[in-house]
């Protein structure tokens, strides 16, 4: 093997000397702080709806039976169609009726007569007082008789007692038709008509708290305003009022009963409709808002990431609200109003303590109508709380 020569190494090692020495002396780049957008929580007055899901029912439901017993010879009317109260709708065969009526009247001429021949004969003393008296009863018991039998012959024109939309006939023409047990048909009212639906008793126990705090009126003496929507409608057009809650809480379910009464002068809803409701809650409060995507979750509690005046993160847990269909979401615990909150760049937050760079932004109130028509841009959106 040939010797390598001795200069030739030495210059092989100031070769590898001078190549490393710019580097290991080149400074080290410090790394920027993340950026972070940065927002002061938008401050407005709201008004909240709490949602529910419930049913229509009709408020007046009328199973139309025969109040005499007869052969049905009539029907005057068209199936499913609106009636009005007093409109006649079957007829049973009279004639009957007006032949007993005729008689019992007969019976009661007579027995008008007998009393004014006794009247007479008594100023002679022909006859005694109590024949007189016996007369007058036998009078009174023909009396009720004809009226019975007027008000028998009347039953025979069966009649609408309430305005509403009328079923089909159970019973065809030619039948015969028992007083008080052949039911006809049925009618339903349905303008105004009634939406019920359950509250849990922690509805319950937040609307008395309202009450007694003066910041809501209880729907057990004031009339609190419901909007409804129907399962093909994207707003709650409907607007009703609250008409009752019940006085206790069912024990097995927890729940109370609640019913609230609707307008229907377009004969849109039909008895039997489900509905979802957006119930008057918390009335024109001061409410603190950030965007929804602002909120992060740590288990089962909620918090944000502030900054302090050294751009440090800080975290702060808050209890939250209402979520708002302009994205918004109500803080109702935590915050003041007046914190520097992360509103975008969350996934460049490592740990509380870290130094951000914020770039500040403002937040924008988009005006939102949650109800329908009825509704102002004040009223927001509901507490999702589905009761069947």
């Amino acid at each position: 093997m040939r010797a390598i020569p001795l200069t030739l190494l030495s210059a092989f090692s100031l070769m590898l000397v001078a190549c490393s020495e710019p580097e290991s002396q080149a400074p080290q780049q410090q790394a920027k702080p993340a950026e972070v957008d940065v927002a002061i929580p938008l401050q407005h007055k709201l008004t909240d709806w709490d949602e529910f899901t419930g049913r229509f029912e009709a408020i007046s439901n009328v199973n139309l039976r025969a109040r005499v017993t007869g052969y049905l010879i009539e029907k005057k009317f068209k199936d499913g169609q609106q009636v009005k109260k007093g409109d006649v709708l079957y007829v049973i065969d009279p004639r009957p009726f007006r032949y007993e009526l005729r008689q019992i009247q007969a019976q009661y001429e007579l027995a008008k007569k007998e009393l004014d021949r006794a009247h007479l004969l008594r100023e002679s003393n022909a006859i005694s007082q109590e024949e007189v008296d016996r007369r007058f009863q036998e009078l009174q018991i023909t009396e009720a008789s004809l009226n019975n039998a007027k008000l028998q012959l009347g039953f025979t024109e069966v009649t609408s007692p309430i305005d509403g939309k009328i079923s089909d006939s159970y019973v065809d023409v030619g039948n015969m038709v028992e007083e008080n047990q052949t039911i006809l048909t049925r009618i339903v009212s349905t303008n105004p008509i009634h939406f019920r639906f359950e509250g849990s008793q922690g509805d319950l126990l937040k609307y008395i708290r309202l009450d007694r705090a003066g910041q809501r009126p209880s729907s057990d003496s004031s009339p609190n305003p419901i909007y409804i929507k129907l399962m093909d409608e994207d707003k709650f057009y409907h607007e009703g009022t609250m008409h009752f809650v019940d006085n206790v809480v069912d024990s097995a379910t927890g729940t109370i009963q609640a019913t609230a009464t609707v307008n229907n002068d377009e004969g849109i809803i039909y008895p039997g409709l489900f509905g979802r409701a957006r119930l008057l809650g918390r009335a024109n409060y001061d409410a603190v808002l950030v965007p929804e995507n602002a909120i992060n979750t740590d288990q089962d509690k909620k918090f944000v990431y502030l900054i302090d005046e050294n751009n440090a993160i800080k975290r702060q847990y808050v209890t939250v609200g209402n979520l708002l269909e302009n994205d918004l979401i109500v803080v109702s615990t935590g915050l003041t109003g007046n914190e520097k909150v992360v509103v975008n760049g969350i996934q460049r937050i490592q740990a509380s303590g870290q130094e951000v760079t914020p770039n500040v932004v403002e937040l924008e109130w988009k005006p939102i109508n949650v109800l329908g028509k009825q509704a102002s841009e004040q009223t927001t959106n509901t507490t999702n709380t589905d009761k069947e």
